[in-house]
């Protein structure tokens, strides 16, 4: 019998699906909801491949109420929902920023008036660490501790501030409703996930990050970088006051972040907390350059580069304290910037047109040689 029954929004996108995966190898069930805006549902074939279980599926856009009701009404074992769903680049949210409170904000209120009408009482929320803004303008708050205060420098960190108070007035609502009636006010938690650099691939070389069209992250234009796609890297900014003058970011790997979901779903379903926040970080912090030599390293060649002017919204240093998860979720992150390195170049090599091909034999003949 299942664990639970969990609703993945975003499930087919990269941390959706790595997560949707994490879930499935320690027994819940899972159904994914996905619009496929900047996701392919390849990703279920994968995760098929690497544990044997396939999620349920429903092409389905995040603000169709009626649509997310009857997913819902056909699956009535859902008692958890983790929230993907969303636009997420911090650049193109300052070009089209209603676009963005639409659906990332609109989405996040349509899904939890679905929540609330079926009964589905856990959410554990993608948020992120841009909620902080520029944590450098306190002392004391590098690496960034939760309490850290929250004032975003772009439209998609705002988004998720407002999404974060969504949520946690929703919880608050709702229990003080159950308290009226003489009920355990317990049933509604919510857990707000801040997570840093999410990067990496899955380590058989089989799934990975597949962004349709431009990535916007550092990692995947880098992989392009080394795939030739791409003619060279811009870096924005070399006159930060860091080691070598570039930005400062916290790299996790996608396997442990999507371990840090599971970590904060059973936390939320067994003790009940209300709403917490947690940080999802490795707590080291590497600038630009340094992930650029990483990268390099690993592909066995310098990767060309151009230095531009800093973008408008982005910050010195963005590094996790993380020790609130290491210690309440019993989790810590276990794998490298560079074993994500490696395993990025792993998937980019074999499959530079991503989830658009069949991956190289060989990888596929290791996959089912590991389950046998």
């Amino acid at each position: 019998m299942a664990v639970g029954t969990v609703l993945v929004t975003g499930g087919t996108g990269y941390i959706g699906s790595f997560t949707s995966l994490a879930l499935l190898e320690h027994g819940y069930d899972v159904v994914i909801v996905d619009n496929l805006y900047n996701s392919s549902k390849v990703a279920l074939d994968r995760i098929e491949l690497i544990c044997g279980r396939r999620p349920a599926f429903y092409e389905l856009d995040i603000s169709d109420e009626k649509a997310l009701d009857e997913v819902f009404q056909k699956h009535p074992a859902i008692d958890s929902v983790i929230h993907f769903a969303a636009l997420k680049a911090v650049g193109e949210s300052g070009e089209i920023p209603l676009e963005y409170y639409k659906v990332n904000v609109g989405g996040s209120i349509a899904l939890m008036r679905s929540m609330e009408r079926n009964n589905v009482t856990n959410v554990v929320f993608s948020s992120s660490a841009t909620v902080y803004g520029d944590a450098t303008r306190f002392e004391n708050m590098i690496p960034i501790p939760e309490h850290c205060p929250r004032e975003a420098t772009n439209t998609y960190g705002r988004t998720k501030v407002i999404i974060e108070d969504v949520i946690t007035d929703q919880v608050k609502a709702q229990r003080n409703k159950l308290e009226k009636a003489g009920k355990s006010p317990e049933a509604w938690n919510g857990a707000l996930l801040r997570y840093f650099n999410p990067c990496g691939a899955h380590p058989t070389g089989i799934m990975g990050e597949d962004p349709q069209g431009v990535p916007f992250n550092l990692l995947p234009l880098l992989g392009q970088v080394a795939t030739g796609e791409r003619e060279k890297l811009l870096v924005f900014g070399d006159d930060y006051d860091s080691r070598d003058g570039t930005a400062i970011r916290d790299y996790i790997h996608v396997v442990d972040l999507a371990r840090g979901h599971l970590a904060a779903l059973n936390f939320v379903r067994e003790k009940k907390p209300g709403v917490k926040a947690w940080n999802l970080g490795s707590g080291r912090g590497s600038t630009v350059f340094e992930i650029i030599n990483a990268f390099s390293k690993v592909v066995g060649r310098d990767l060309p580069y151009e230095v531009k002017p800093r973008r408008q919204g982005d910050v010195l240093d963005l590094t996790a304290h993380p020790s609130l998860a290491n210690e309440e979720l019993n989790w810590k992150t276990e794998l490298t910037m560079e074993k994500a390195c490696e395993d990025l170049w792993r998937w980019v090599d074999n499959n530079p047109q991503g989830y658009r091909q069949e991956p190289p034999p060989e990888l596929l003949a290791a996959v089912k040689t590991s389950k046998a």
